[in-house]
């Protein structure tokens, strides 16, 4: 069996170690450690990366959207409201956990680690 790639593996919400065992126990929650591999999940952080992504992928993405939308067709600010509100919120979700997994497989791969660092 191959090994897929880390990043494959992170976007899918696997191992980027394995690309078996599942990376979260929850929504965002990081697992401890795989429980295909038993590779130690523990130490890996992305921090705010994820969350950075997302809001300049779906503030584009939903900014041009209502921008084309006023421009085109000229709807009320309700309408607006309703369609580009929960769009807004799903679009976000959406891209949250597969950009975490991402993040945390290119550390994975670059081998970086918080944990142990002297220059700190």
């Amino acid at each position: 069996m191959t090994q897929p790639h880390p990043l494959v593996a992170g976007l899918g919400g696997r191992c980027p170690n394995c690309g078996r065992g599942p990376l979260f126990v929850g929504f965002l929650k990081i697992a401890p450690s795989c429980e295909a591999c038993g590779f130690d999940l523990g130490k890996a952080d992305s921090g705010d990366g994820p969350a950075v992504f997302v809001i300049l992928i779906a503030g584009f993405l939903v900014a041009f959207a209502a921008l084309f939308t006023e421009i085109a067709y000229r709807p009320p600010i309700w309408l607006h409201l309703v369609l580009w509100l929960p769009l807004t919120v799903v679009v976000c979700l959406g891209l949250l956990r597969p950009l975490k997994g991402a993040l945390l497989a290119a550390q994975f791969m670059n081998r970086a680690s918080e944990a142990g660092r002297g220059d700190v």
